[in-house]
């Protein structure tokens, strides 16, 4: 789904592409755009494979996942790319499908030589909803009044990835505030949840969301 769209580049503008893989579900995606101040969401959905497309190829999904990611680079020139990371508590054979995915991601970056970061759903969540336990319905929540969105973003899966995104460019922010260089993670991400807990709660509350922790 195409929520805005900026054909014009300026110097100051940062665009992010987050990917939230999937070993069998919808691959989430979603590019968000900032001045520093100000989000646009310029587009976000899911790309589900038919099971007849996967049972056709065992290459399939995975081809699939590969030619949309590329079209996304191409399209919009993202300055990095942000993917939520193999959650450790799967099981080995969806861990190892799960990093498949993963794995034609991070091709499609490099090809394209798009910079890549990668973040725990944990990481995600607290720096998102302000704790890290934070359920789908309200991930959808705290991104719609964070992108002040229109609409609630459908599927989870792809609101999962413009929450990968927002924590990307989070880390970011707070790099350039507190003057750090270099990859923005090197700071802690319990720092950068700090900074802005109070404001994802006070996002939450207006929302409709209530924290459990």
């Amino acid at each position: 789904m195409t929520a805005q769209r900026s054909d014009v580049e300026t110097p100051n503008l940062r665009r992010i592409l987050g990917v939230d893989p999937a070993a069998s579900g919808p691959t989430g995606y979603g590019v968000i755009e900032t001045d520093g101040r100000n989000f646009r969401v310029l587009r976000y959905g899911a790309l589900r494979i038919p099971p007849q497309r996967q049972k056709s190829s065992s290459g399939a999904c995975l081809h699939d996942v590969h030619v949309l990611l590329c079209q996304l680079i191409e399209e919009f020139h993202p300055h990095a790319m942000a993917v939520e990371s193999v959650f450790t508590a799967l099981n080995m054979r969806t861990a190892l499908r799960l990093a498949e995915v993963r794995g034609v991601v991070l091709l499609a970056a490099e090809q394209h030589g798009v910079e890549v970061r990668s973040y725990s759903p944990r990481e995600v969540k607290a720096c998102v909803a302000g704790y890290g336990h934070a359920d789908k319905k309200q991930m959808q929540l705290m991104v719609r009044a964070l992108l002040k969105m229109d609409e609630t973003p459908e599927p989870s899966d792809a609101a999962d990835a413009l929450a990968v995104a927002l924590c990307h460019l989070q880390g970011e922010q707070f790099a350039r505030r507190f003057g750090l260089s270099g990859n923005p993670r090197t700071a802690s991400t319990q720092r950068v949840v700090a900074t802005t807990a109070s404001r994802r709660q006070a996002a939450a509350r207006n929302s409709g969301l209530q924290p459990t922790r």
